[in-house]
């Protein structure tokens, strides 16, 4: 009973970036460059791959997998922060906000074990490149990036799940320009005990665990290209990883500093700044990043569209 004399938040207001009128319209033009560029680059990558038959092998299979992750991390973000910055009320319904926070969480937490998968293939590449065919079979493949989708999606389930037996009836403002787990668990009137026991333990198993998983894999990758004789030999390995290290290293570097040391007062616009990098700048460099040097991909943009040159 005494829940129903309690005011329930029924919507949060989320801390735009700045008050300043032309610094929102300036803001909102940029956001949207790299929103539909993250989405033209992203969608290009999973079209080339499943159109042309020469990219159908287990490491652009896990990119094609890596890309749709990308383009729902930010479809599920920016919308909302571009109608905020052109609106004068910048709310989010409760609903809206568990719902924002249930597909943040699942593509964060599945990019993290996909990248793993990657790290684990590229390894089988190098350092066993006769079994790699029967190591990384289709049905391994599948077996992987299933395992990896259903891991992030029921976590964030259970994440959600936790979240919404929270009460929250006092302060509804969200230091943040979306929904996530830190700046809720700030506004709850109820424990939030279990939530964080649930934190470090989804912390240990997709960011440190993985992480240590993703650097003993390149470990070995390393050691492996530098028993290599020829440096042109050396060069070619190491250009099959060096997109995928490089984006661990960006991704890994923002996920750590906002969920393992979350930001608290004047650093909160930290915080903002490394959440815009990896559901922004990340999913839209990432097709730069993996396409620019890739003959086989260049050659697939080509057959899909003859004009290139």
């Amino acid at each position: 009973m005494a829940l129903n004399n309690q005011t329930l938040v029924t919507e949060f207001v989320l801390q735009g970036f700045s008050e300043t009128p032309q610094l929102q319209i300036f803001l909102f033009i940029i956001f949207l460059f790299l929103y539909l560029t993250a989405l033209t680059g992203n969608s290009l990558i999973v079209m080339a791959i499943s159109l042309d038959s020469g990219l159908h092998t287990p490491m652009y299979f896990f990119l094609a997998n890596l890309a749709i992750l990308d383009i729902g991390c930010t479809s599920t973000v920016l919308p909302k922060l571009l109608e905020n910055l052109i609106v004068k009320k910048k709310s989010i319904s409760y609903d809206g906000c568990m719902t924002q926070l249930y597909f943040l969480t699942c593509f964060l937490g599945t990019e993290l074990l996909l990248f793993t998968a990657m790290a684990y293939d590229r390894y089988v590449a190098i350092c066993h490149p006769l079994h790699h065919s029967t190591m990384m079979s289709r049905m391994v493949c599948m077996f992987l990036v299933n395992s990896v989708w259903g891991i992030g999606a029921l976590s964030s389930l259970l994440h959600t799940g936790l979240m919404l037996r929270l009460t929250f009836c006092g302060p509804n403002e969200i230091k943040h320009f979306l929904c996530e787990i830190p700046s809720l668990l700030l506004l709850s009137c109820s424990s939030t005990y279990l939530n964080n026991i649930m934190i470090v333990i989804a912390d240990v198993y997709f960011g440190v665990i993985n992480f240590v998983l993703t650097m003993v894999s390149y470990g070995f990758i390393i050691s492996n290209i530098l028993k290599i004789h020829t440096t042109e030999g050396k060069k070619k390995a190491f250009s099959t990883c060096s997109s995928h290290l490089m984006v661990v290293s960006m991704y890994y570097a923002t996920i750590i500093y906002t969920y393992i040391f979350p930001g608290s007062g004047s650093s909160m616009n930290n915080g903002k700044v490394v959440a815009l990098l990896y559901t922004t700048v990340s999913p839209t460099l990432n097709p730069l990043i993996y396409t620019l040097r890739n003959k086989d991909f260049k050659i697939a943009l080509k057959k899909m569209f003859p004009f290139i040159h």
